[in-house]
């Protein structure tokens, strides 16, 4: 396809990307860089640049001892932002870590970010993280561009299969990241105790909510949360959910 890139990163790794222009090409888009539904796909959202490094060591083991071994045991899709930073860093780096098989496909405004080929990118751009297998290159020229594109490509992948998006930390987009998993019915499992974002809408879900966006994401019954207060509990806790939710969901 025209649109297809082979990306090289410096550290050797290679990757797929393809640039897409409207949602109605998603289809044929995804097929021409080999990714086929329907497959169980995991959409993971939040924190990127902003997390705290206390937030960030504390999430770290849900990556590395839950979601990229749940993804590889079940042969899923994982769909994310993409970039080289936070929550998206650590799914990248999880999968190498594990020695993974799983498609890793970062969904990210191109006119965001610097891609690994470029000679001279801009400043202001942010790399792509280099674990990733594929990228879809989508239009936009702000940081949240993305949340329909990547709800968008984890249901064409998806297809009939389950899907479930997983929520730590974040800030303002990622409450749109969540509007764009709940208003298609998706699951949103919010890890409590990751900071931020997440946690404002754990309180909402406990009745505690100050946050308008965050009153109407509980009300709408599609998030549940789990509460990393006790970090061995939450990495079983959250194990458990997650293959509940890929086996089950219809």
């Amino acid at each position: 396809m025209k649109n297809c890139l082979k990306l090289t990163f410096d550290g050797g790794q290679t990757a797929l990307a393809i640039r897409v222009a409207q949602q109605a090409e998603l289809s044929d888009a995804l097929e021409g860089i080999g990714l086929r539904g329907s497959r169980s796909v995991l959409i993971v959202v939040g924190g990127a640049s902003n997390i705290s490094e206390a937030d960030f060591l504390r999430i770290q083991r849900l990556f590395t001892e839950v979601l990229a071994p749940i993804a590889e045991s079940l042969g899923a899709y994982v769909v994310d932002g993409g970039t080289d930073a936070g929550v998206i860093q650590l799914m990248g780096k999880a999968r190498t870590q594990i020695d993974a098989k799983f498609a890793l496909i970062g969904v990210t405004p191109e006119n965001k970010v610097a891609l690994p080929n470029q000679e001279e990118p801009a400043a202001d751009l942010t790399p792509l993280e280099p674990n990733h297998t594929h990228f879809v290159l989508v239009p936009g020229n702000n940081w949240g561009d993305e949340s329909a594109w990547i709800s968008g490509v984890a249901t064409v992948l998806a297809n009939n299969a389950p899907s479930v998006t997983i929520l730590l930390n974040g800030g303002e987009i990622t409450f749109e990241d969540a509007f764009s998993s709940v208003n298609v019915g998706r699951s949103v499992v919010v890890i409590a105790g990751s900071g931020r974002t997440a946690d404002i809408l754990a309180n909402a879900l406990r009745g505690q909510a100050t946050d308008e966006r965050a009153k109407k994401l509980a009300k709408s019954g599609k998030l549940q949360y789990i509460d990393l207060i006790d970090i061995e509990k939450g990495v079983e806790n959250l194990g458990k959910i997650i293959k509940d939710l890929l086996d089950n969901q219809e």
